[in-house]
């Protein structure tokens, strides 16, 4: 068996599938990855050893702002990448026998569109709960389609969020599908959520609430990481006791000068040393004291048992982390499931949600010192014991019992 594995987004939406394949090839299926042409994506397939087919623009100078800008009406672009996506999907599936998809609806309509021209195996995956149709959350705001104001029933707005999204791209996928002879839809969003999504998180983390959709959920996908940490951070972290990590991963804080200093400042008021992520908001130390040291790509997995706690965005992936590492967090969430896994680490008793719409130096401390307390790392070190790591496993399985 050969499956193609679509996704569109930040790292959050890469590493997962890479994860998937690995555990089809551990059970003797292969896999190809469809992602975006980023050159740090490129480096984590290849080192998990997965054939990769670039789409679409890199993500990473889209998000920060640090490429060309785009040209045309957004529509026009929308339109543009979904073709594409097809074309590439379509021509790296031609030897598969179904298809799984992630990440930015547009490429996700596109492998549906895919797998429904080729006649293969299709199953949308969500790597966060917020996403999909539920009696207990409203729908995300979409672009130019606001929630409608005073209506609380989520019915009702989930209703609004299919007609919003048929708005935004069911003119372009339509014809699509129509030029492949394909009949259009009415309804693109149930379409490609399918009626039986899988949900690609830990229970323990994301429990399940009853809602419209049946999901599958398969525990979070994690990618087994071997990288040794770097000679300078191991050096840094025997030098003195457990800093508190600082990372928001692909957020672009700004402006990133005082982002850092806030960060620094409030760790620092706690006497804690500092490992800095630089990410994609390129955060670099504001001194040269020696109580901070920066770091790029590292091995979160190793580095996570070695810290005092992680200062975090609250994506999916260093959440499900850091929380199998038994970290204490705190998570300062920006934007779409973010301040949902905020909510969920404060529920939990694993860390602190900072709250509120601007960051400070003092409000960050008080959070990271809520993190410290013996207290919550004594109850992340038990979450930690009952989170699952087979989440790939058990999803490759399932793609093999259904092809059987």
């Amino acid at each position: 068996m050969r499956v193609l594995l679509s996704t569109y987004g930040s790292r959050g939406d890469v590493e997962p599938m890479a994860a998937l394949a690995v555990g089809l090839r551990a059970l003797g299926a292969g896999a190809v990855v469809c992602a975006p042409p980023d050159p740090e994506f490129a480096r984590l397939l290849a080192d998990a050893n997965v054939p990769m087919v670039p789409i679409g623009r890199a993500v990473r100078p889209l998000v920060t702002g640090t490429g060309p800008p785009p040209t045309g009406a957004v529509a026009d672009r929308t339109a543009a990448l979904i073709a594409d996506a097809f074309d590439r999907i379509a021509a790296a599936a031609a030897d598969c026998d179904a298809i799984v998809a992630t990440g930015m609806f547009p490429v996700a309509a596109a492998a549906r569109t895919a797998a429904d021209a080729l006649g293969l195996r299709y199953r949308h995956v969500s790597l966060q709960p917020t996403l999909l149709p539920s009696l207990h959350h409203p729908p995300p705001e979409r672009p130019g389609h606001p929630l409608p104001a005073g209506i609380a029933d989520n019915r009702t707005l989930w209703t609004h969020d299919a007609a919003s999204m048929q708005a935004l791209y069911g003119e372009a996928v339509n014809r699509l599908r129509v030029g492949t002879g394909l009949p259009p839809l009415g309804n693109v969003r149930d379409h490609v959520y399918t009626d039986n999504p899988w949900l690609a998180t830990d229970p323990v983390l994301s429990p399940r609430l009853p809602s419209d959709l049946p999901v599958a959920q398969t525990g979070a996908w994690t990618l087994t990481d071997q990288h040794p940490l770097a000679p300078d951070l191991e050096a840094f972290l025997a030098a003195g006791p457990p800093p508190v990590y600082i990372g928001f991963g692909s957020i672009p804080l700004r402006p990133k000068e005082d982002a850092a200093r806030v960060a620094i400042g409030a760790a620092r008021r706690q006497g804690r040393r500092v490992v800095l992520a630089s990410g994609w908001a390129d955060l670099a130390p504001i001194d040269v004291h020696d109580d901070c040291l920066a770091v790029d790509e590292v091995n979160q997995q190793a580095l996570f048992r070695r810290v005092a706690a992680v200062v975090h965005h609250g994506g999916a992936g260093t959440t499900a982390t850091a929380a199998i590492a038994g970290a204490p967090q705190v998570v300062v969430p920006q934007i779409v499931d973010q301040p949902y896994w905020a909510r969920r680490v404060a529920e939990l008793g694993i860390g602190a949600h900072h709250t509120g719409p601007g960051i400070t130096t003092r409000s960050l401390s008080a959070a990271i010192e809520t993190a410290l307390t013996p207290e919550t790392r004594h109850r992340a070190a038990e979450v930690a014991a009952s989170i699952r790591t087979d989440g790939a496993t058990t999803a490759a399985r399932l793609l093999l019992d259904a092809s059987d």
